[in-house]
Formats: structure tokens, sequence, C-alpha cells
């Protein structure tokens, strides 16, 4: 593939291509995520602490933004692209930005079912639901895993399978 013309999810394609080769379309920098989730496990690590609701749901505006913008444009794509990256060596390779933003899609339904339950009445419901977004988002951030992405995977394996045999 050849590198898009003009700004991408991303920002500008690279000059040349790179050890990755040129950027597909829709692809983002796989660091961009996994910054992104450590990111996002710092505000959950403060939730659980706090147990803030209002900050569980300053997070759900968050993940609501990235899966609405994409990966590379959320608020903090937009970091990673303007502080981080630029100060980092070019990828060596380029993930799909779908499965990213499935994850972002998987930890809005996490938190937002414990903004809810939390609004029922229910105790604990902001907690549990930053502690279970915590231990997704930390095993991405720390050791490059992704559930929400690996669940992506799968989905689409299952779609894929069940369209072959129609």
């Amino acid at each position: 593939m050849t590198a898009p013309d003009g700004p991408t999810p991303e920002g500008p394609a690279p000059a040349g291509p790179g050890p990755a080769g040129p950027r597909p379309p829709r692809a983002v920098d796989p660091r961009g995520p996994r910054f992104g989730a450590a990111m996002t496990s710092l505000v959950l690590a403060a939730v659980v602490v706090t147990g803030a609701w209002w900050l569980l749901a300053v997070q759900a505006v968050l993940f609501a933004t990235t899966v609405v913008l994409g990966p590379g444009r959320g608020p903090w794509g937009l970091l990673f692209r303007t502080a981080v990256r630029p100060r980092l060596a070019p990828p060596t390779w380029w993930e799909d930005g779908a499965a990213p933003r499935f994850a972002q899609l998987v930890g809005l339904v996490v938190v937002g079912v414990g903004l809810l339950l939390a609004g029922l009445g229910v105790p604990g419901a902001v907690v549990g639901s930053a502690a279970v977004a915590l231990f997704a988002a930390g095993l991405n951030a720390a050791f490059g895993i992704c559930l929400g992405c690996a669940g992506y995977r799968v989905l689409l394996r299952l779609r894929t399978r069940s369209t072959a045999t129609a």
C-alpha cells in the first residue's frame, strides 16, 4: 500500500516508508493505543482510590470521544501524536485502527454500566466498573495485551466464518 496523501488519523503521513513501510489507510502506530491505555489506567486508578463517580464520567467521555473520532484523533491519541510520537523512532509495524476503537467501545460499555448502576444506587458500582476497566487498560499499558482488541479479532473470525458457511 502507499502512504495516504495529506493528514491521516495519526497526523501527517511519514515522509518515507520507514521500517514499517508506508502507513495503510486507517492504520495507527500501535504505541499510541498503548500510551492511551497507560493514561486511561491513571484515570481509572484515581477512580478506584477515590470512588469519584464524576471522574468515571470523565473517563466515559474520553472513551466515547475516541470511539467516535478513532484512536488517532481521540484525546490520548492527540497527546501521543503531538507530544510523544515526535520523540520516538518510526514504528516497526502498523495496526488497523478498528481493533483499538472496538476496545474503547468495550471500555465505554463497562464504565457506562458502572455509572448507570451507581445512578440506581448500587453500592460499589463506580469502583467495581473502574477496577474491571483498569485491569484491561493495565494489561494493555504494561504488557501490550489488549483484551478488547482480542475480542474484536474473535468477533471478526466468527463473522467471517458465518459468512463463509452461508
